[in-house]
């Protein structure tokens, strides 16, 4: 399992890294606009698992809604010290 400081560390490096074969890296550039888009799916679907699915399949909904959140954190280039302050 991976924890929140490693999980910003590999979105960073995916975005550093410029593989045009990462959707992370791909979504980066999308910009904000579209990574917002992604939040309010996700979130929505966290909701609706929260309502109806089982606590694994909300789970899965959860850790992307907090994905994305901190692929749109990198996006407007706050750091992670900042973030957790």
């Amino acid at each position: 399992m991976k924890n929140f400081e490693l999980l910003w560390q590999e979105i960073a490096d995916k975005i550093a890294n410029q593989d045009p074969g990462s959707g992370s890296y791909q979504l980066s550039v999308a910009g904000v606009h579209e990574i917002g888009k992604k939040v309010l799916e996700e979130a929505g679907e966290s909701w609706m698992a929260a309502e109806y699915q089982s606590n694994d399949e909300l789970a899965i909904e959860i850790s992307q809604t907090i994905y994305h959140l901190i692929l749109l954190a990198q996006a407007r280039g706050l750091k992670l010290e900042k973030t957790l302050s």
